[in-house]
């Protein structure tokens, strides 16, 4: 496990939480770039939802000529299939299992925490909850791939072989091709995953349909209705 936790923004609920979100930013940014979208979602005013926006540790990146950023991977190439650094990749799974063990171990069950994530943190998402061996609430994925670009990650977890996955996607994504995305969704589908699929017409980036269309989902998956 690792010895330092990760930095994070956490943004409480008015009630004692009973559920988590864990979102997990993508490449150079950082977990205040999505925290704000916290308010956005309009969620009910008396939910007990724990929103975790964590920073992935600095460390150089191949394809931005080494420059040192924040990245839960580095980067090596933009062909898809040598894109992630896989040691990089679990190295950060453990960090990820790292943050909901914080959240079990305060009280909130595995079975109440989603993993949600952007791009390189969407990768994190799907990666670390298709192989957590507890049962999860739901899998966030937007905008990413892959990490083994044509193949789901070895060792899945049978705990997690029904959890429900949310898979949105830039029709107009420059940075993760749409294609990326759909062979995700092919492989999971195969795999007969509860894998729903959106897309929007948008870049790299994150859409107004999109933000309700997450609140409607994380309502059904935490039971705020």
């Amino acid at each position: 496990m690792s010895a330092v936790p990760l930095e994070r923004i956490t943004i409480e609920p008015n009630l004692p939480a009973t559920t988590c979100v864990i979102w997990l930013h993508g490449l150079g940014d950082s977990g205040a770039g999505f925290s704000p979208i916290v308010p956005e979602l309009g969620l009910p005013k008396n939910h007990a939802v724990r929103f975790v926006f964590p920073h992935a540790p600095e460390q150089p990146v191949t394809i931005n000529q080494g420059y040192v950023m924040r990245s839960w991977y580095d980067i090596k190439s933009m062909v898809l299939h040598n894109r992630a650094d896989i040691d990089g990749v679990l190295e950060s799974e453990v960090k990820v299992r790292a943050l909901i063990a914080e959240q079990v171990a305060g009280g909130i069950p595995a079975s109440n925490i989603i993993l949600a994530g952007f791009s390189q943190g969407g990768v994190m998402s799907m990666f670390t909850g298709l192989r957590y061996p507890e049962k999860l609430a739901g899998i966030m994925a937007l905008s990413c791939y892959l990490p083994n670009a044509d193949a789901l990650p070895e060792q899945l977890s049978a705990a997690n072989s029904n959890t429900e996955i949310l898979q949105q996607h830039g029709d107009n994504d420059d940075v993760v091709p749409l294609s990326a995305g759909k062979m995700a969704n092919t492989l999971l589908k195969a795999k007969n995953y509860p894998v729903k699929w959106q897309t929007y017409p948008m870049a790299h980036s994150v859409h107004p349909t999109q933000i309700r269309d997450i609140a409607s989902w994380l309502t059904a998956r935490l039971n705020l209705a």
